[in-house]
């Protein structure tokens, strides 16, 4: 099992946080209780999945991923599917002692997973599906920039295996043939894409494949067999994949020629290059989770990414940045919430559930 690292993948140190900033949060009175939990001891250094604190998101507990932005809130819906979402890198700053991996138990590093990308993230899929997220020893941000290859393979290795254990005892402990999202965004797309190559393409598990919402990262069109890329909103054992930068943005990892990445539009859901207006935009959510920003941006797929013109939400004239890295999934927020829900009724009807 091998990771093709090509280095237009490398994010060359970009702090996805630059749209995730706490503030503004709606939160159960759970969270208190919640928040000691991230405080807990590993025997071996090495994840437990059969242990509740293991995981920054699951269904068995209250945590951030349960979230749901008060413009949004309506009556609660039944919990049809389940989604596997993998968090971005968290791990960033100094490298403590060198090390290219994070301790699973790292309070500090526990608690932003939790309040950034479960948070931020996640919570854009729990209107109809329970949230499993586990935590992992993700590699180091600066690892993407690492020139050992051997160091390189080894701390991405280590993610993934952390990442495989878990969906393993997920689907022996959890799933019970329940249909399943895979949803990821940066490091957690690094992964992935990898667990939809061992589990799904061309496996048994294909059946129970909604879809995979596989973002921030460069995926290959033709990198699955029996995954093809989504081209309609409804399509469903399918995957969808996006990096987002403005229409002036240039860099070595960006190409308007290159056709070979599979790009899709969260807003109209297809990877044809017209330009969607920024009318069709549903809503993005960025530092304050209460606030639903429609029609900030269009979009459209040119080449290997995601162009959108420069959003316009309250103080966006100081974020001066042409790469939205950052906002991949929340500048889509509402349009992700809205199509895991066409998603889910597709799948559905296809396989004559709920009759």
């Amino acid at each position: 099992m091998m990771y093709n690292f090509n280095k237009m993948n490398r994010i060359r140190g970009i702090q996805w946080v630059l749209f995730m900033l706490l503030g503004g949060v709606a939160c159960s009175p759970k969270i208190s209780s919640y928040t000691g939990e991230k405080v807990f001891k590993s025997l071996n250094g090495e994840p437990d999945y059969s242990k509740i604190e293991y995981w920054a998101a699951h269904p068995n507990k209250w945590d951030p991923s349960d979230t749901i932005p008060l413009p949004l809130k309506g009556q609660e819906k039944e919990k049809e599917v389940d989604v596997f979402f993998l968090h971005p890198t968290t791990y960033t700053g100094e490298m403590p002692d060198g090390k290219p991996n994070a301790d699973i138990d790292d309070p500090n590093l526990n608690y932003k997973t939790d309040y950034s990308p479960i948070l931020y993230q996640a919570s854009a899929f729990n209107e109809r599906a329970r949230i499993f997220a586990p935590r992992y020893r993700q590699a180091h941000i600066k690892m993407y920039g690492e020139q050992d290859s051997l160091k390189l393979y080894q701390a991405f290795m280590l993610a993934y295996n952390d990442i495989k254990k878990a969906f393993e005892y997920y689907l022996q402990h959890e799933n019970n043939g329940r249909p399943i999202i895979i949803a990821s965004h940066s490091q957690g797309t690094t992964h992935s894409t990898q667990l939809l190559k061992e589990f799904f393409d061309n496996k048994p598990l294909m059946n129970q494949l909604v879809c995979a919402y596989v973002i921030g990262m460069r995926v290959e069109k033709n990198k699955y067999t029996s995954i093809p890329v989504c081209t309609d909103p409804k399509q469903t054992g399918c995957f969808v994949s996006w990096r987002t930068y403005r229409y002036d943005y240039l860099g070595d990892w960006v190409s308007r020629l290159d056709t070979s990445i599979a790009v899709v539009n969260p807003i109209s859901w297809s990877s044809d290059e017209k330009l969607v207006d920024k009318l069709f935009h549903k809503g993005a959510i960025l530092y304050n989770l209460n606030k639903v920003y429609q029609h900030t941006q269009d979009a459209q797929v040119e080449g290997n990414a995601l162009r959108v013109s420069h959003p316009k939400f309250p103080g966006s004239f100081l974020y001066r940045s042409k790469n939205y890295h950052a906002g991949d999934i929340n500048l889509f927020y509402v349009d992700i919430r809205e199509n895991v829900s066409q998603r889910i009724d597709a799948y559905k009807e296809k396989h004559n559930q709920g009759h």
